[in-house]
């Protein structure tokens, strides 16, 4: 009864053919309700049905109903045109005089609702793999995902292979794999902005409004400002040339048109159409020329390089902000695989676009504000590709106007992308990456700029946080100050906040209890320098001071620490002793402030004579005598070239016996022929100097250019004098002295004038 596979390739799949012989031909005649009860399970038919079967007591009219059931089925496969499988097979017809075409169809089957079709095209489909309500829903699923894809304003190239992708889905069947992983790829498409854009706030003010953002939200930076405000000034400027000649572009489009216009209705049409078509081209020419003159917007590739805690992502969405565009932060930090930037193919399994097209997404615009925070921290290269590599196309000015995503697969513009990337150091950075990026230094904040961010925002942020008012807290500028120094040294303010909320907490709870035991009068807002130190506990940092006096031997240099933002003074100690000549060097010192020292040492004996030092030049002035030096805060590494003059001057004042100003401090790298070059710095030294009681500074000639970005308050509780040999710095550091060799230094000086 039932059209077997084999043979004329009839309508049952082999397998399913072989299990029905295989329970028919093994199972015994008194079994035939079984069989009845097991062919209804398997027939497509209603439930009402199968109920029907299931409710005969007698066998034979069990297998009746049955019979009819499958009659009903053969006759339904015989009629249709092609076998719909789910295993992606179409098997071929083998009944006699069936026709192919579907004018070919008895027309009672054509408007027949019949239920869904599985392998063998006789029984329906197990759960969940497809039916009936998928096939109804397919038609409105493809119409909305086409939509959607209209609406999205394609690029040419895109709206090419959706076309494409799209005729392929509608010839799928839903319960292919292809099916979703195509659908995905076409939804995909929808959600990208292709040319979706955010209006940029460039009107009149424009300038004046981020100026005032980004003055608002940070403090100094102010460079980095200027570097941003460049960038808003060019993208006005550029906006109003576009309008202008899109203003004339219109014009010319128009006075096309009119000229057109006459020769229709002209008697002699030969002599206006052909002046018509002249103009034409003119026209034509003009329009090239003046869509050639429009400005094309490259934004360009910032990178924001500083320590932890000096606000680069924060700046960054200042700058979103300012321009009224969408922010979206990338983190980079242990990117080890290249697919997580450019994607993964579509032929892997849960394949997915990378992360710029997955932030694309997002936002929703394709002019966004992209922060790719901690860019120095992306994996190198790696059996999984290389990261940094991928990120060359991303930040190529130009070549990202035709960036390619792995899993996407066409071409997508970038260029209107406006990318800050953050970094701590440039040492890991590969060469050509960093090539194509714009650096920014942010240094360390120092002390008088940490006070102000204190005092204009995390005091204010941790009072509000903390759950206490405006006025139940007071801070002090000594107060501030006094966490800065002696709680925290860092470059950015991240654990200064940490210690300010300490203190709103410890303050909290003291307000919280004088308000329960009922006499809220006993709580003090004001904050003192013992409550601090009773919050705080002990100072984990002691600030070095100047001392009131001096002895030979003794200078005060500067120093500026390697974590960023803090410079303080450092004591320079030298003692002599009968010996052998030698010299020891104790404190942590690095290579480089050793060599510094022996190059302090060779200069002063060099010129033992014409400082005075001894009364015959060919005298070793280190002759039965060695020399200690040593630095303070021995726990503490100290390397760095920059107490060379320091050095040089405490063993001058050391063999001559001449104690130098305890309130005079010095900073410069000294050569072999005694000339003092530029060291960095300059503002963290300065203002450790300023806050240790330095009254006199002498600095390098050469860094006169870094003194003028001083704040006010250091230039003018400073004397600050330059100075470019030793002989120059001697005369300044005991004027009243009188050296040999310096007059022979002042005639040579005047004859290179």
């Amino acid at each position: 009864m039932l059209p077997r596979a084999a043979g004329s390739g009839g309508g049952l799949s082999p397998l399913l053919a072989r299990r029905l012989d295989f329970f028919i031909t093994k199972k015994k005649l008194p079994e035939a309700g079984m069989l009845a009860d097991f062919m209804a399970n398997i027939v497509e038919c209603s439930f009402e049905e199968k109920l029907q079967v299931l409710g005969l007591v007698d066998v034979k009219e069990r297998l009746a109903k049955v019979i009819e059931l499958l009659d009903r089925q053969v006759g339904s496969i015989k009629n249709n045109i092609k076998i719909t499988t789910f295993s992606s097979t179409s098997l071929p017809f083998g009944f006699e005089g069936f026709e192919p075409e579907s004018n070919q169809r008895p027309n009672n089957m054509r408007g027949q609702n019949r239920g869904p079709v599985s392998v063998s095209g006789m029984f329906p489909p197990p759960p969940g793999m497809g039916g009936q309500g998928k096939q109804d829903e397919e038609p409105n699923e493809i119409e909305e995902l086409e939509k959607k894809l209209d609406a999205a304003r394609l690029s040419p190239e895109a709206a090419k292979i959706a076309t494409r992708e799209i005729k392929r889905l509608k010839k799928m069947v839903p319960a292919q794999a292809e099916y979703s992983v195509t659908r995905t790829f076409l939804e995909t498409l929808a959600e990208i902005p292709w040319s979706n854009v955010t209006d940029d706030r460039l009107g009149p003010g424009t300038l004046s409004t981020a100026r005032k953002q980004l003055d608002d939200d940070h403090y100094g930076l102010e460079k980095v400002k200027k570097r941003l405000l460049e960038y808003l000034a060019v993208l006005r400027l550029k906006q109003s040339i576009n309008e202008e000649v899109e203003a004339q572009i219109k014009q010319v489009e128009q006075e096309t048109g009119l000229s057109v216009e006459p020769s229709r209705d002209s008697d002699d049409k030969a002599a206006p159409d052909a002046q018509a078509v002249e103009k034409i081209k003119s026209s034509t020419a003009r329009l090239e020329v003046l869509k050639s003159k429009r400005m094309i917007d490259k934004s360009p590739i910032l990178l924001l390089v500083g320590p932890p805690g000096v606000g680069k992502t924060s700046l960054a969405k200042s700058v979103a902000m300012a321009l009224g565009r969408k922010f979206h932060r990338i983190s980079l930090g242990g990117v080890r695989d290249e697919a997580e930037i450019r994607g993964h193919r579509r032929t892997y399994v849960a394949a997915m676009p990378g992360l710029i097209i997955q932030g694309l997404k997002k936002v929703g615009v394709a002019n966004p504000v992209f922060l790719l925070d901690e860019i120095d921290k992306v994996g190198g290269s790696n059996f999984h590709g290389d990261p940094s590599a991928a990120m060359l196309e991303v930040l190529d000015p130009e070549q990202n106007n035709n960036f390619v995503d792995h899993y996407v697969g066409i071409p997508y513009d970038l260029s209107k992308v406006l990318f800050i990337a953050t970094a701590n150091s440039l040492d890991t950075i590969p060469p050509p990456l960093l090539d194509r990026m714009e650096t920014l230094y942010i240094p360390g904040y120092t002390t008088l700029e940490k006070r102000h961010i204190a005092m204009q925002h995390l005091i204010p942020k941790q009072i509000r946080v903390n759950g206490l008012g405006e006025n139940q807290v007071a801070f002090s500028p000594e107060v501030v100050s006094k966490i800065i120094e002696s709680y925290t040294r860092e470059s950015g303010v991240r654990n200064l906040e940490r210690e300010l909320g300490s203190v709103c907490r410890a303050k909290a709870v003291e307000y919280a209890d004088a308000k329960d035991s009922g006499h809220p009068e006993t709580y003090k807002p004001q904050l003192t320098l013992e409550d601090v130190e009773n919050i705080l506990g002990i100072e984990k940092y002691d600030e070095e001071i100047a001392e009131k006096t001096s002895r030979p031997g003794i200078v005060t240099g500067l120093v500026a620490y390697s974590s960023g933002g803090n410079g303080s003074i450092l004591f320079i100690e030298v003692a002599d002793m009968p010996g052998t000549g030698s010299v020891q060097l104790t404190g942590k010192l690095g290579d480089v402030l050793k060599e510094s020292c022996q190059v302090a040492l060779s200069w002063v004996k060099a010129n033992a004579y014409e400082l005075g030092l001894t009364h015959d030049p060919a005298e070793n002035i280190m002759k039965n005598r060695s020399i200690h030096v040593h630095c303070p805060s021995g726990s503490i590494p100290k390397d760095g070239p920059s107490s060379g003059i320091a050095q040089a001057i405490a063993l001058i004042s050391l063999f001559s016996g001449k104690a130098v100003p305890p309130t005079m401090a010095m900073t410069g790298e000294l050569s072999l022929r005694g000339k003092i070059t530029a060291v960095g710095g300059i503002k963290e030294k300065l203002i450790g100097a300023l806050r240790a009681g330095v009254k006199t500074v002498l600095l390098p000639a050469q860094n006169k250019k870094e003194v003028k970005d001083l704040p006010q308050e250091v230039k003018d509780g400073l004397q600050i004098i330059h100075v470019s040999h030793v002989w120059e710095a001697l005369g300044h550091v005991w004027p009243d002295a009188h050296w040999p060799g310096q007059e022979k230094y002042q005639q040579s000086f005047e004859s290179r004038l």
